[in-house]
């Protein structure tokens, strides 16, 4: 009977020792930095380059990043921020930008500091647009952050 009790505790000590702990918690999008940018309600001109800069993070280990640049003509709404920007009347799209990228994190990182070009076209339509941010860990928890962005001429 001491044997079953011994052998038991020893197979029940080896089974915590290697379950795998699981990912419970959502990546995090960070654009509080004083360089972050875009935020809520930032302002980037037709033709011209800015960097797009955030700080991701997560508990375990951290997937990827992506982009996805819209307009907002009808005024629909994807903002996760709690201020509001002044929107343009209602219009009709003619030449939206549009940008859905992917940007690459290393394996095995837990913090990440996004740093990207990215290029508005010069013959885009001026306006109202989202900037939506969304950030996977390893495990398929996603984050999204959707920013109000201004491009004028």
């Amino acid at each position: 009977m001491a044997i079953c009790l011994i052998l038991i505790t020893i197979i029940s000590a080896c089974k915590k020792e290697n379950q795998k702990e699981i990912d419970t918690e959502y990546p995090v999008i960070d654009v509080t930095a004083q360089n972050s940018f875009p935020k809520q309600c930032s302002v980037v001109k037709r033709g011209e380059t800015f960097v797009f800069r955030a700080s991701v993070s997560d508990n375990a280990e951290l997937g990827s990043v992506s982009v996805d640049i819209h307009h907002n003509f009808d005024h629909h709404t994807h903002s996760t921020e709690v201020e509001s920007c002044d929107l343009e009347p209602i219009k009709t799209p003619v030449k939206p930008f549009l940008l859905i990228q992917s940007y690459p994190i290393s394996s095995g990182l837990k913090t990440y500091e996004v740093q990207q070009e990215i290029t508005v076209p010069a013959d885009v339509d001026p306006g109202d647009y989202h900037f939506m941010i969304r950030l996977t860990d390893k495990e398929g928890w996603q984050t999204i952050k959707g920013l109000s962005i201004k491009i004028v001429e």
